[in-house]
């Protein structure tokens, strides 16, 4: 069964960086996209940051240029760089991938990870 699992967060000033990390299992990684999302106390989960299987990445406006999303497919794993951090980037941070189902894609979805920046 596919598992994802995330670490890194914690608490953080603001100006001040953290890695977030999420170990998948249960996948082929290498033929899998990439998502981080993130969602703040009373809003909706959105999309953050992406990474296709051949490394092509993108960003929301929110945090392009501060955040970077990377992979190591030898370690199964995908990282969120975050630099400059903002007390609006405060919220629970998830790992997510489409991964197929017999014909469908489905989303999986890690635990979660808190990242709380204070001013």
């Amino acid at each position: 069964q596919v598992q994802l699992v995330e670490s890194g967060g914690g608490l953080v000033q603001a100006g001040g960086s953290l890695r977030l990390s999420c170990a998948a299992s249960g996948i082929i990684f290498r033929l899998n996209a990439m998502g981080w999302y993130r969602q703040a106390p009373g809003k909706q989960r959105a999309l953050i940051a992406s990474i296709t299987t051949s490394g092509s990445t993108n960003y929301a406006d929110s945090v392009k240029g501060r955040f970077t999303i990377s992979r190591d497919n030898a370690k199964s794993t995908v990282y969120l760089e975050m630099n400059s951090l903002k007390s609006e980037d405060t919220a629970v941070y998830y790992c997510n991938v489409n991964a197929p189902r017999g014909t469908a894609r489905l989303p999986y979805w890690g635990q979660g990870t808190q990242v709380t920046v204070s001013s």
